[in-house]
């Protein structure tokens, strides 16, 4: 109790100063030479979780903002097809943006439109046959948008916990040291702190970065959906202007 009250009391310069003085090294070799099983089996989970991170983080980016650069190059292209009462054009456009978030919306609804563009009356049962295509489209696009975005939720959530865990069972690994040898000084259990130091120093170096980047990318997400939305708001007042003219022809 002595031992762990002292390491509770004394801050990590202290603690550095104290294993350095009794000879322990802190070298990437020696740290890693000195790891426990359970010590491995922390480090390499949170090596594969800073893989995923990175992985779909890169992903994500590239996913927004070919989205992003789509988008714009698509929405003057399809306002002018749609200012010609040119729905096949339109329509002929976003086949061509596939990768725009708000094509596959706006095409949704334009084709479900134009199934019935024929009639002289479109009723308003097919215009709400309309409405449901755009909302549609917004729920599955809103969703493939979201996709590894839970992932790095769980990593930013459970990677302190991981290291949590190695720094346990470094402090559990220093206790059984010390039982062991009783008049060993502190260099006997330096291996088994600096197991306990590197594992939390990971475990917060992993969840860190995971936690800013889900907020960022939900955050797009997020003005993503708005911006489909108001597409489709846009949209079915172009259909309800469309229906106006039938009727009035």
């Amino acid at each position: 109790m002595t031992f762990l009250g002292s390491l509770i009391g004394m801050d990590i310069s202290g603690l550095f100063l104290m294993f350095t003085g009794e000879g322990v090294s802190f070298g990437i070799y020696d740290i890693a030479k000195s790891l426990t099983i359970p010590g491995w089996g922390v480090i390499i989970t949170l090596v594969i979780e800073s893989v995923y991170m990175i992985a779909v983080g890169i992903e994500r980016w590239l996913t927004y903002s070919k989205a992003k650069q789509q988008s714009r190059q698509y929405a003057p292209k399809v306002a002018q097809a749609l200012k010609n009462s040119n729905i096949d054009e339109a329509i002929n456009i976003g086949d061509k943006h596939k990768d725009s978030h708000l094509a596959m919306v706006v095409s949704s609804g334009l084709k479900e439109f134009a199934a019935h563009q024929g009639n002289t009356d479109i009723s308003a049962d097919e215009m709400e046959a309309s409405k449901r295509a755009l909302e549609r489209a917004i729920a599955v696009k809103t969703a493939e948008l979201k996709r590894g975005l839970s992932g790095l939720a769980t990593v930013g959530s459970t990677a302190p916990f991981v290291g949590l865990f190695g720094t346990v069972v470094g402090i559990i690994g220093a206790f059984q040291a010390l039982k062991t040898n009783e008049s060993a000084g502190i260099g006997a259990v330096g291996g088994a702190i600096a197991e306990a130091l590197v594992a939390t120093a990971f475990g917060i170096l992993v969840a860190i970065p995971a936690v800013w980047l889900f907020n960022y990318f939900t955050s797009k997400v997020t003005s993503f959906s708005v911006e489909m939305e108001n597409s489709a708001s846009e949209l079915v007042d172009y259909f309800i202007k469309q229906r106006s003219k039938a009727l009035r022809g």
